[in-house]
């Protein structure tokens, strides 16, 4: 597992840029960075279920299974991943899951004036789609910072 570690400025304050984080509508917009059509199901408090989707080429469901281990309003969300879905079929238990789960997404949000806002990305990512991510990554952020300064 390599660490992906970046940050960007948001000239907006911490809750308006969590409320782009989980609001379902913006999460779609900036989401859509990672694959068209992203969406989440599930609760961003501590403790909850959540499934990170999209439908694939072939028409079904594809994603990741995850929960909430830590959500601090409107400071910190961790993430923590623990299974994946394909073809619409959950697993949490093949080699290829036993391979990198867990594994952490941690969103930070540092307060740096009533309308400024650093948001931390530090995320487990296998070798092998750490430069993918670290392609996605920086246009999500992006995507972030646009919707929440609109």
């Amino acid at each position: 597992m390599k660490k992906l570690n970046l940050d960007i400025i948001i000239n907006a304050s911490p809750e308006k840029v969590w409320d782009c984080i989980i609001d379902p509508v913006k999460y779609r917009k900036w989401a859509s960075a990672f694959m068209e059509g992203c969406y989440f199901e599930g609760g961003w408090n501590k403790g909850d279920s959540i499934q990170f989707l999209a439908v694939n080429e072939a028409g079904a469901i594809e994603g990741m299974v995850s929960e909430i281990a830590e959500s601090t309003y409107p400071q910190h969300i961790s993430i923590r991943h623990i299974g994946m879905i394909s073809n619409g079929v959950i697993d949490m238990t093949s080699d290829l899951v036993k391979a990198w789960a867990p594994s952490y997404e941690n969103y930070t949000l540092e307060k740096l004036s009533d309308h400024q806002t650093r948001f931390v990305l530090d995320m487990d990512a296998n070798e092998e789609y750490y430069d993918m991510f670290m392609d996605m990554w920086p246009r999500a952020l992006g995507l972030v910072k646009e919707i929440a300064e609109a």
